[in-house]
């Protein structure tokens, strides 16, 4: 009864807002406008704020309904958009609705879904005991390889053998949290394959190498984030009085099952780098221009993902707890969030004619660059706000000079604010479930094996802000 009232509820808001959205501004009543985040009213990022209220409210108030419905759910929010903006703006909208999802979120779930199979095909056998000491290396060794396969090749590829080496513990919660930190997030940040902006910047002139320039700031955050959690681990694990570990501890040397999934993960990876490298030329896809590189890459990694599924043995899959429930969450409700934040992005990118110049304007220093790429990352995707504020560093000083040289420019004589902005797009993704696509998945897959996550607010009060702010705050004093 209670389901069913809530959807009544919902169907009652999508009308209502339907008809306000629409008719308030003339800003929606402009025809072929042809960048209309400068004629989009503020409000109109209301079903964005909604997406994200869904998904921190209905798991603590409504659970039940959550799990069966939050598919219509983000369809719900997505609907309240996407209709007053192809009402208003016909086939300016279609051209950006198709443009986001042709070009954003189709590429970003192929990588995800091909990385999720692969990785879900490599299992860890053996006697692997959830130690505090064992615990850091692996989060360590994860946050180091985050930037060699991406944060979310490494979070797939490492959250199993975690839980798994964990099983006999009590409190793994803050575990998953702390992993979402480092391999997920901030252990992405030293090269292009590390996390989408990076590799953004590297298609833009950013040499491939050149990140590596965000090191110490990577090493200060890891450092002292892997610190807090061995203390916090060792508490608990002194907590639960744990002496022996029979459960895991059984003597069996350690071995890797699935291993031909390395040449698949290789795979993923070289189809990433040739899409940055090749210049092919481009196809039109219902008037969505793409590059034909980046064709052949999606058609890769999907190949990628059939050879995994192929040539891996169902029972290791099962012994590894694998499903497709996490990446289909994170496939429906991304759908949801990248429908929903395009007015946002838009009204960003328009700059001081956008609604939200107050905030371009505001940005001048590479501490403001630092931490207002890094807010808006942490509910926004990182890739276009990444390009937002590196579009306004490079207006701010090299004015009507072509992107490529700009960019050249802005590394010799300005490279501390590029990097304020990339640090600021990559780490502050910890501080969300949203931030980062792998923290869902990763959150998924604990939820899945019995570890019970904090909700999205919870996860924010209880962990992120009181962590990571402080811990951005000295990387603020020491760097920017």
């Amino acid at each position: 009864m209670i389901e069913r009232d809530i959807y009544m509820k919902l169907n009652v808001l999508r009308f209502i807002f339907l008809f306000l959205l629409i008719p308030l501004s003339p800003a929606f009543a402009g025809e072929g406008v042809p960048n209309i985040g400068e004629n989009l009213p503020l409000y109109s990022v209301i079903p964005f704020v909604g997406m994200l209220l869904s998904i921190a409210l209905f798991p603590l108030l409504a659970p039940k309904f959550w799990h069966h419905h939050f598919g219509k759910v983000s369809a719900f929010w997505a609907i309240v958009i996407v209709i007053p903006l192809l009402i208003s703006y016909k086939g300016v909208a279609v051209y950006e609705i198709l443009h986001v999802m042709i070009g954003d979120y189709v590429p970003f779930i192929i990588l995800l879904g091909s990385l999720y199979a692969v990785s879900g095909g490599i299992l860890l056998r053996g006697s692997l005991s959830g130690s505090p000491l064992i615990n850091t290396i692996i989060l360590a060794i994860g946050t180091i390889l985050a930037s060699l396969m991406g944060t979310t090749g490494a979070s797939m590829l490492l959250i199993r053998p975690l839980l798994k080496a964990n099983a006999h513990r009590k409190n793994r919660a803050f575990m998953v949290v702390f992993f979402i930190f480092l391999v997920a997030n901030i252990g992405g940040s030293l090269t292009p394959l590390g996390d989408p902006p990076l590799f953004l910047g590297f298609l833009r002139g950013v040499p491939f190498f050149w990140t590596f320039k965000i090191l110490p700031h990577m090493v200060v955050a890891a450092v002292i984030l892997l610190a807090i959690y061995f203390v916090i681990d060792s508490y608990f694990y002194k907590k639960e009085g744990i002496k022996n570990l029979p459960d895991n501890n059984t003597g069996e040397a350690l071995r890797v099952e699935g291993a031909q999934n390395f040449i698949f993960l290789g795979g993923i990876i070289g189809a990433v780098l040739l899409s940055g490298i090749a210049k092919w030329g481009e196809v039109s896809i219902f008037g969505v221009h793409r590059g034909m590189q980046d064709i052949v890459r999606d058609g890769l990694l999907i190949l990628m993902a059939i050879l995994s599924m192929v040539f891996t043995k169902t029972q290791v899959r099962e012994d590894n707890a694998f499903t497709w429930y996490p990446i289909q969450e994170v496939a429906i409700l991304f759908m949801g969030i990248f429908l929903t934040m395009l007015p946002c992005l838009k009204i960003l990118q328009a700059g001081a004619k956008g609604e939200l110049a107050f905030i371009i304007s505001a940005v001048r220093e590479p501490v403001h660059y630092f931490w207002m790429t890094g807010a808006l990352s942490s509910f926004l995707d990182n890739a276009p706000t990444y390009l937002t504020f590196l579009n306004t560093a490079l207006g701010a000083f090299y004015p009507g000079v072509a992107e490529t040289e700009a960019v050249k420019l802005l590394i010799k004589e300005n490279p501390v604010y590029l990097m304020a902005i990339s640090a600021g797009a990559v780490f502050y993704g910890a501080v969300t479930y949203i931030g980062n696509a792998p923290n869902f998945m990763v959150r998924s897959i604990a939820e899945e094996s019995g570890t019970p996550m904090p909700s999205f607010f919870g996860y924010m009060i209880k962990y992120s802000l009181p962590i990571l702010m402080p811990v951005f705050i000295l990387i603020t004093l020491i760097f920017f």
